[in-house]
Protein backbone atom coordinates (compact mmCIF):
# COMPACT_ATOMS: atom_id res chain seq x y z
CA UNK A 1 0.00 0.00 0.00
CA UNK A 2 1.11 3.63 -0.89
CA UNK A 3 0.82 6.80 1.40
CA UNK A 4 -2.13 8.13 -1.34
CA UNK A 5 -4.14 4.52 -0.04
CA UNK A 6 -3.35 4.69 3.21
CA UNK A 7 -4.84 8.32 3.13
CA UNK A 8 -7.76 6.97 1.10
CA UNK A 9 -8.44 4.78 3.43
CA UNK A 10 -8.77 7.48 6.43
CA UNK A 11 -10.73 9.38 4.52
CA UNK A 12 -13.33 6.62 3.06
CA UNK A 13 -12.97 5.74 7.05
CA UNK A 14 -13.96 9.32 8.33
CA UNK A 15 -16.60 9.31 5.75
CA UNK A 16 -18.20 6.26 6.66
CA UNK A 17 -18.49 7.67 10.25
CA UNK A 18 -20.23 10.83 8.34
CA UNK A 19 -22.87 8.70 7.52
CA UNK A 20 -23.53 8.39 11.29
CA UNK A 21 -22.72 11.46 11.90
CA UNK A 22 -24.45 13.94 10.24
CA UNK A 23 -22.36 16.54 10.82
CA UNK A 24 -19.96 15.52 7.98
CA UNK A 25 -20.55 14.89 4.41
CA UNK A 26 -20.29 10.72 4.46
CA UNK A 27 -20.76 10.10 0.83
CA UNK A 28 -19.52 13.10 -0.58
CA UNK A 29 -15.74 12.47 1.40
CA UNK A 30 -15.57 8.84 0.13
CA UNK A 31 -16.62 9.80 -3.36
CA UNK A 32 -13.65 12.77 -3.19
CA UNK A 33 -11.36 9.80 -2.00
CA UNK A 34 -11.89 7.28 -4.30
CA UNK A 35 -11.67 10.18 -7.28
CA UNK A 36 -8.29 11.40 -5.03
CA UNK A 37 -7.01 8.13 -5.84
CA UNK A 38 -7.86 7.26 -9.74
CA UNK A 39 -6.39 10.64 -10.30
CA UNK A 40 -3.28 9.45 -8.24
CA UNK A 41 -2.93 5.95 -9.63
CA UNK A 42 -4.23 6.55 -12.88
CA UNK A 43 -5.19 3.81 -15.54
CA UNK A 44 -8.12 2.23 -16.34
CA UNK A 45 -8.64 -0.11 -13.55
CA UNK A 46 -8.21 2.89 -11.87
CA UNK A 47 -11.43 4.74 -13.44
CA UNK A 48 -13.43 1.83 -13.78
CA UNK A 49 -13.38 1.23 -9.60
CA UNK A 50 -13.77 5.08 -9.19
CA UNK A 51 -16.21 4.76 -11.66
CA UNK A 52 -18.81 1.76 -10.23
CA UNK A 53 -18.14 3.11 -6.63
CA UNK A 54 -19.54 6.25 -7.78
CA UNK A 55 -22.60 4.56 -9.22
CA UNK A 56 -23.39 2.55 -6.08
CA UNK A 57 -23.17 5.81 -4.09
CA UNK A 58 -25.36 7.59 -6.60
CA UNK A 59 -28.19 4.58 -6.34
CA UNK A 60 -27.87 4.32 -2.55
CA UNK A 61 -28.37 8.52 -2.54
CA UNK A 62 -31.20 8.11 -4.39
CA UNK A 63 -32.65 5.04 -2.93
CA UNK A 64 -32.12 6.34 0.71
CA UNK A 65 -34.86 9.03 0.01
CA UNK A 66 -37.47 7.02 -2.02
CA UNK A 67 -37.56 4.10 0.36
CA UNK A 68 -38.20 5.57 3.79
CA UNK A 69 -39.89 8.51 2.27
CA UNK A 70 -42.30 5.55 0.43
CA UNK A 71 -42.94 4.43 3.80
CA UNK A 72 -43.76 7.73 5.32
CA UNK A 73 -46.40 8.41 2.61
CA UNK A 74 -47.82 4.49 3.19
CA UNK A 75 -48.42 5.80 6.85
CA UNK A 76 -49.43 8.66 6.34
CA UNK A 77 -47.00 11.27 7.26
CA UNK A 78 -47.14 14.28 4.66
CA UNK A 79 -43.70 16.09 4.18
CA UNK A 80 -44.99 19.40 5.73
CA UNK A 81 -43.88 16.85 9.55
CA UNK A 82 -40.41 15.61 7.29
CA UNK A 83 -39.36 19.09 7.19
CA UNK A 84 -41.05 20.36 10.17
CA UNK A 85 -38.16 17.63 11.61
CA UNK A 86 -35.79 18.96 9.87
CA UNK A 87 -36.15 22.09 11.07
CA UNK A 88 -36.30 20.57 14.51
CA UNK A 89 -32.86 18.63 13.59
CA UNK A 90 -30.77 21.95 12.51
CA UNK A 91 -32.15 24.12 15.25
CA UNK A 92 -31.33 21.40 17.63
CA UNK A 93 -27.66 20.89 16.33
CA UNK A 94 -26.89 24.72 17.54
CA UNK A 95 -29.15 24.85 20.90
CA UNK A 96 -27.72 21.28 22.11
CA UNK A 97 -24.29 20.53 20.92
CA UNK A 98 -23.48 17.07 19.22
CA UNK A 99 -27.00 15.60 20.13
CA UNK A 100 -29.12 18.30 18.95
CA UNK A 101 -29.80 16.51 15.57
CA UNK A 102 -30.85 13.30 16.90
CA UNK A 103 -33.31 15.52 20.22
CA UNK A 104 -34.76 18.17 17.43
CA UNK A 105 -35.54 15.82 14.51
CA UNK A 106 -38.26 13.87 16.63
CA UNK A 107 -39.12 16.85 18.40
CA UNK A 108 -40.46 18.35 15.49
CA UNK A 109 -41.82 15.60 13.85
CA UNK A 110 -43.93 15.35 16.98
CA UNK A 111 -44.87 18.64 17.49
CA UNK A 112 -45.80 19.09 13.92
CA UNK A 113 -48.06 15.79 14.14
CA UNK A 114 -49.64 17.18 17.53
CA UNK A 115 -50.91 20.15 15.68
CA UNK A 116 -52.12 18.05 12.65
CA UNK A 117 -53.60 14.74 14.55
CA UNK A 118 -53.54 15.79 18.00
CA UNK A 119 -51.29 14.01 21.05
CA UNK A 120 -52.93 10.76 20.67
CA UNK A 121 -51.79 10.53 17.03
CA UNK A 122 -48.31 12.46 17.39
CA UNK A 123 -46.28 9.68 18.87
CA UNK A 124 -46.76 6.89 16.22
CA UNK A 125 -46.06 9.06 13.44
CA UNK A 126 -42.64 10.15 15.23
CA UNK A 127 -41.92 6.91 15.55
CA UNK A 128 -42.67 6.17 12.07
CA UNK A 129 -40.32 9.17 11.28
CA UNK A 130 -37.79 7.59 13.26
CA UNK A 131 -37.86 4.37 11.81
CA UNK A 132 -37.38 5.65 8.08
CA UNK A 133 -34.54 7.96 9.20
CA UNK A 134 -32.34 4.92 11.21
CA UNK A 135 -33.36 2.50 7.47
CA UNK A 136 -32.25 6.23 5.20
CA UNK A 137 -29.15 6.16 7.61
CA UNK A 138 -28.59 1.88 7.27
CA UNK A 139 -29.05 1.98 3.08
CA UNK A 140 -26.40 4.97 2.81
CA UNK A 141 -24.13 3.41 4.91
CA UNK A 142 -24.58 0.08 3.06
CA UNK A 143 -23.77 2.19 -0.06
CA UNK A 144 -20.65 3.70 1.45
CA UNK A 145 -19.07 0.25 2.64
CA UNK A 146 -20.57 -1.31 -0.93
CA UNK A 147 -18.35 1.92 -2.50
CA UNK A 148 -15.37 1.25 0.00
CA UNK A 149 -14.96 -2.13 -1.24
CA UNK A 150 -14.96 -1.38 -4.60
CA UNK A 151 -12.03 0.68 -3.54
CA UNK A 152 -10.81 -2.39 -1.95
CA UNK A 153 -10.54 -4.25 -4.37
CA UNK A 154 -9.12 -2.02 -6.55
CA UNK A 155 -5.97 -1.26 -4.92
CA UNK A 156 -5.40 -4.69 -4.69
CA UNK A 157 -6.30 -5.03 -8.43
CA UNK A 158 -4.02 -1.98 -9.69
Amino acid sequence: MTLVDVLVALLIAVGLAGVLVPVLPGLLLIAAAVIGWAIATGGATAWSVAGLALVIMLVGSVVKYTIPGRRLQAAGIPGSTQWWGALGAVVGFFVIPVVGIFVGFPVGVYLAEYRRLGAADAWPSTVHALRAVGLSILIELLAGVAAAVVWGVGVVVA
